[in-house]
């Protein structure tokens, strides 16, 4: 018996720094279980170049890496999609797209690294902490029992894993 493969699409904004940076997460933690795919509501068109060289450090071909608009996942023959999670910071009044349809979703926010100020070291910095962020997340997500967790209760831990307040503190 083969096992479902999920389909999991990342949403922010911009699509250059976090929901790439899940993307190439998921498609490396999920193991072959999972496949992702990341898009923005307002795509940049490019990928920020800390992005890449952060993935390139951490041994992930980047090629994949392509900065896009989620029209591309409302087209008839886009994949359909079972996850859907968005990576924008509502805390910084970062506005969220919202995807309609039938996939379960959460909100996972993380702080924009590419808005972060200050040295490059601590431009950078931030990168890393966005990688901290969603590998964490991405690392609980990919261990749910998702064949035996009924709708209501996977969730409620989908929920739980976007607002887990532990996994957003440095150190």
């Amino acid at each position: 018996m083969t096992e479902k493969v999920y389909n999991v699409l990342f949403l922010c904004t911009g699509n250059s720094a976090r929901s790439i940076i899940a993307e190439a997460i998921m498609n490396r933690a999920g193991q072959g279980r999972f496949k992702a795919y990341s898009a923005g509501s307002q795509a940049k068109g490019e990928v920020h170049p800390y992005t890449l060289d952060l993935l390139r450090q951490l041994n992930y071909d980047t090629s994949f890496a392509r900065s896009k608009n989620w029209d591309e996942f409302a087209r008839p023959d886009a994949p359909h999609l079972d996850f859907v999670f968005t990576v924008c910071d509502n805390a910084a009044n970062e506005s969220c797209p919202v995807w309609p349809g039938q996939p379960m979703s959460a909100h996972w926010g993380v702080p924009d690294p590419a808005a972060a100020e200050g040295t490059e070291a601590e431009k950078r910095l931030a990168f890393s902490d966005a990688y901290r962020m969603m590998d964490a997340r991405i690392s609980i997500f990919t261990n749910l029992p998702l064949a035996s967790i009924d709708q209501m209760a996977l969730q409620k831990r989908l929920d739980a894993i976007g607002s887990a307040r532990d996994l957003d503190s440095s150190g």
